[in-house]
């Protein structure tokens, strides 16, 4: 597989926003690596966007808010102090959720350990029943493994506090370790977000939109490209193992629906602004590659030989070996390159990226794969 060959460097790592390398840069000062079918790629820069698509395309954006989803606390038997932890909130469980090991009203969470440096590093998760002590008075029980088989992702349910006021009041933006430093709420704001009427939103930053600014999207409108949105609140990745996608919960509206479908029966290309818009569109596509509106959950994971349907281009972060989103990109990839090929063409393009320095992870630069 090719996720498997792929060669991703330590460094260099995106450290910080864009805008705070230099003075006098913005969002938008990131490098855009160009992938067109099975061509060598090409080398632009992100705020040359505009340029790369055509009047009568769609880009199809992803509106989840990212929540401060990270939170400290203490566990043990609930009455001492007990080992410092640092939760992440994955995602809420409502009665619509798919899977039967989960009650309306639980949350998947990770526990974490700091590390001292302001980040945290990997560990279990457990036991069942072990309580840990949240800010503001509020208890979090451990009840079961998300994954039968898994030691990472807990359900777990929360008392003494609505676990919306909790992230509100003590939470932050989930950080790893690629970063130097917390960064505010507003670092891992896109330009497209918008609340959710359920205070719903994402574990993990929809960062493939992060370096679009208002400027950028007038210029795209203006030249005929238009931005359609759709929503996918996305749980908290693995950061250092592979693990398909849990279930995440989606909404493609009408209106988005009527601009996709416009655009594909008059020849204009549907580019995915990330992976999350990906499979939201395609859990909403029927087998002729039309989408209809559509809301709830998806399990879906789109991999080269599911293929895509709804797809022609996509734009999205570079991804470390063995991330689920690198088989989303090959599958695109695949489509875009018209069959089988494009695994050496994604390798050679990665190599590239790491020759040229690319900058990885949430706030480093971009990769725009498109049809030949």
């Amino acid at each position: 597989m090719t996720a498997e060959v792929l060669r991703v460097p330590v460094e260099p790592a995106a450290r910080e926003p864009a805008e705070q390398r230099a003075p006098g840069l913005g969002r938008n000062a990131v490098r855009l690596l160009v992938s067109r079918g099975t061509a060598e790629p090409a080398h632009h820069a992100f705020r040359e966007l505009p340029e790369l698509l055509s009047a009568g395309d769609v880009l199809v954006v992803n509106t989840s808010r990212t929540l401060p989803a990270a939170v400290d606390g203490r566990i043990g038997d609930g009455r001492g102090r007990g080992e410092p932890v640092v939760v992440h909130f994955s995602t809420r469980a409502d009665r619509r959720y798919p899977r039967p090991e989960a009650a309306a009203g639980d949350w998947a969470v990770e526990l974490r350990t700091p590390d001292g440096c302001g980040s945290t590093r990997q560990r279990a998760g457990g036991p069942a029943g072990a309580v840990v002590r949240l800010p503001g008075g509020a208890r979090l029980t451990l009840r079961a493994p998300v994954d039968p088989g898994g030691v990472r992702l807990w359900w777990a349910r929360v008392s003494g506090a609505p676990v919306l006021d909790v992230l509100r009041r003590y939470g932050r933006p989930i950080r790893y370790g690629c970063t130097d430093r917390d960064q505010p709420p507003a670092a891992y704001r896109t330009v497209f977000a918008v609340g959710s009427p359920d205070g719903g939103g994402s574990a993990r930053m929809p960062s493939a939109a992060r370096p679009f600014t208002a400027s950028l999207v007038a210029r795209l409108v203006s030249r005929g490209v238009q931005i359609a949105p759709v929503t996918l609140h996305t749980g908290v990745a693995s950061a250092e193992a592979y693990e398909p996608p849990y279930p995440e919960r989606f909404a493609v509206p009408p209106s988005t629906v009527w601009q996709i479908n416009a655009a594909r029966a008059g020849g204009g290309r549907v580019v995915a602004v990330g992976t999350t818009v990906v499979r939201a569109l395609e859990s909403a596509a029927g087998p002729d590659g039309r989408i209809r509106a559509a809301s709830g959950w998806t399990d879906l994971v789109v991999t080269p030989e599911r293929g895509v349907r709804a797809v022609h281009g996509l734009l999205t972060g570079l991804h470390e070996p063995g991330a689920s989103h690198l088989l989303t990109l090959e599958a695109v990839g695949r489509a875009a390159a018209g069959g089988a090929g494009f695994g050496d063409a994604l390798s050679r393009a990665y190599a590239e990226a790491a020759r040229q320095r690319y900058r990885w992870h949430e706030f480093g630069d971009l990769h725009l794969v498109l049809p030949a």
